[in-house]
């Protein structure tokens, strides 16, 4: 006997649905986003719950769609492209099948969590519970649900982040790994302390921080925007640039991730050089962290009892 699916798993399973119905009957297959969420409330049956409204002024259902509706989008199921959404072939075949809610979530679910793994490393994804799933967990804290939350949000914003590096040139990344390191704080406040190196001959150098102003301590950057693992020998030319620059520190970044072999060949560095290697999983968190390529779409404060006010003097 099938789990009844959740109150929230079943209006995003039905939300999905009419949007995408929608969708299919619109001209050219496009609406704006303004138009889904009104096909939505003209065809999804709306309950209290559903229509309560947040102290920020938004609706539940609204927020529970636009939370869920990257599902969508990941998942092949629609575009978008400057607030236009487009149903693709995939989301026309889910529209012309008989409508089975709680099999249509899972395989919504199952595309993005496809999605999400092919844009970080394995050993870097952290399952963590879906918002369908939220309200049938046992409660917790309100600070630990928070950071649950948080944990899921920056997980989903660390693959689209990896999505959108990849898909840009490649002269991009060389620019924003130098800004990274600068941003979490080498170079100091200096600005011109960071730059992309030339295009060639520089020994497969992509940027140089200058941790002092006269440049006698630089940190040489090496910058791969790969789709496929980064194996052992361009770590060891990585090493070897350095060696011919004389330099004693290095980082080298990947949208990917380091081979075994890679790793063994930095960890086997016998001189008092150093060399970090960051994959794409920990580029996007610090990304975050150091709010690169993002920003703050709401602040929440969680606020406890003051006991000291209430105390007699």
């Amino acid at each position: 006997m099938k789990a009844k699916p959740s109150r929230s798993a079943a209006l995003i399973a039905a939300m999905h649905f009419a949007a995408l119905k929608a969708l299919d009957a619109a001209p050219n297959g496009q609406l704006k986003k303004n138009e889904i969420s009104q096909a939505i409330e003209d065809n999804v049956p709306l309950d209290e719950w559903a229509l309560e409204v947040y102290e920020t002024g938004n609706t539940r259902w609204r927020s529970i769609f636009a939370f869920a509706s990257v599902g969508l989008v990941k998942g092949g199921y629609v575009t978008k492209s400057q607030g236009v959404w487009a149903i693709t072939d995939q989301g026309r075949t889910v529209v012309e099948a008989p409508y089975d809610g709680p099999a249509f979530l899972a395989e919504v679910n199952q595309r993005y969590q496809d999605w999400k793994s092919s844009q970080l490393s394995m050993e870097a994804v952290i399952p963590s519970p879906t918002a369908a799933d939220a309200e049938d967990e046992v409660p917790e804290p309100p600070e630990l649900r928070m950071a649950a939350i948080q944990n899921q949000a920056n997980e989903a914003l660390s693959a689209e982040l990896l999505e959108t590096i990849k898909a840009a040139p490649a002269v991009n990344f060389e620019r924003l790994v130098v800004n990274l390191l600068m941003k979490m704080g080498y170079g100091g406040n200096r600005a011109n302390a960071g730059k992309v190196t030339q295009a060639s001959g520089d020994n497969g150098i992509d940027g140089i921080i200058n941790e002092d102003p006269l440049g006698l301590d630089t940190i040489y950057l090496q910058a791969k925007r790969w789709q496929e693992p980064v194996g052992e020998a361009p770590v060891r030319d990585f090493i070897g640039a350095l060696d011919i620059k004389g330099v004693k520190k290095g980082v080298f970044l990947t949208t990917s991730h380091f081979t075994k072999p890679a790793w063994d060949a930095v960890t086997s560095i016998k001189s008092d050089k150093k060399v970090i290697l960051i994959e794409g999983a920990r580029l996007a968190a610090l990304m975050i962290e150091h709010n690169l390529g993002v920003s703050t779409a709401q602040t929440f404060a969680l606020k406890r009892l003051d006991t000291d006010f209430f105390e007699e003097d």
